[in-house]
């Protein structure tokens, strides 16, 4: 309900833009900030879990952000694409908030992007290749978070309707971390598909064992036609810098059953810009439904 709420309020106030041309983009952005509230508040919360594992991610947090409070991210760099062939370009990567993301790959072979939203309640998503044909990206593949690529807005911060686990210490690429999952458990579940359902929604979180900053995070991704084949995609991070408090991997590798897929190298970071919500939106007309 909170978000067809939100639906309606957002296209009044769009309305309410196109009708007043008067009214400052300060005050348009300050109502949408009072009637969006409660829609915030319900998505975003502090984790909850086993004490141990609220503890670390809590932390991990608090070293990450600084005490900033962070609605949304655009992270700008060059990029290695190594799907059909090595490719290289510009990479361009947008949060807005836990739900909303957006990457943008303008490599020497054509564009690649990929958008998850979940504006109206339930997570959507679509990609375009080079060939520009816009396809939709299956519910299964939307379950998992959408700003993997910027710990600080992902599930290790608190969700709603996420749980964390502590699955201890451990080694990773010769470093000691502490390892802690994000997933959602439904009591309505069927027994027969509840790991299942399960093993679709989790986030590993890899946290350096000294600064609790993530080194990496770990997922499932399925090939469109087969949400029963699980693809392991782990995102490592690496070379931090602290930005006005904030502390951004500047680096970010991403690979899908162990072989590197996506390697940016960061440039340029811009934090609490006033993303739009159109920047995030699945069409679904465009998307093929």
């Amino acid at each position: 309900m909170a978000h067809s709420l939100l639906g309606c309020l957002l296209v009044v106030s769009r309305r309410l833009a196109g009708e007043q041309q008067s009214i400052s983009r300060d005050y348009y952005y300050l109502f949408f900030l009072l009637v969006s509230a409660p829609f915030l508040y319900c998505r975003n919360q502090p984790p909850t879990g086993d004490p141990q594992a609220v503890t670390y991610a809590s932390r991990a947090i608090a070293a990450l952000t600084g005490g900033t409070s962070i609605s949304d991210v655009t992270l700008t760099g060059r990029v290695t694409w190594n799907g059909s062939g090595a490719d290289t370009g510009s990479a361009t990567l947008k949060a807005f908030g836990t739900d909303e993301s957006r990457v943008d790959l303008a490599l020497s072979s054509g564009t690649r992007t990929e958008v998850r939203d979940a504006q109206m309640g339930a997570p959507r998503g679509q990609w375009k290749s080079e060939d520009k044909k816009t396809r939709t990206m299956p519910e299964f593949n939307c379950l998992t978070d959408a700003a993997w690529f910027f710990p600080a807005l992902t599930s290790l911060g608190g969700r709603r309707d996420r749980l964390l686990k502590y699955l201890g210490q451990e080694t990773r690429n010769n470093a000691t971390v502490e390892h802690l999952r994000s997933y959602v458990r439904d009591p309505k579940w069927p027994k027969a598909v509840a790991p299942t359902l399960e093993r679709r929604r989790s986030m590993d979180f890899y946290l350096d064992a000294a600064t609790l900053l993530p080194v990496a995070v770990s997922f499932n991704v399925h090939p469109d036609n087969d949400g029963n084949a699980d693809l392991l995609t782990e995102v490592e991070f690496s070379d931090y810098q602290n930005l006005n408090g904030v502390l951004v991997p500047m680096r970010i590798r991403k690979y899908v059953q162990g072989s590197l897929l996506l390697d940016i190298a960061v440039s340029n970071v811009a934090l609490n810009t006033r993303l739009g919500l159109a920047e995030f939106a699945v069409n679904p007309e465009r998307a093929g439904r």
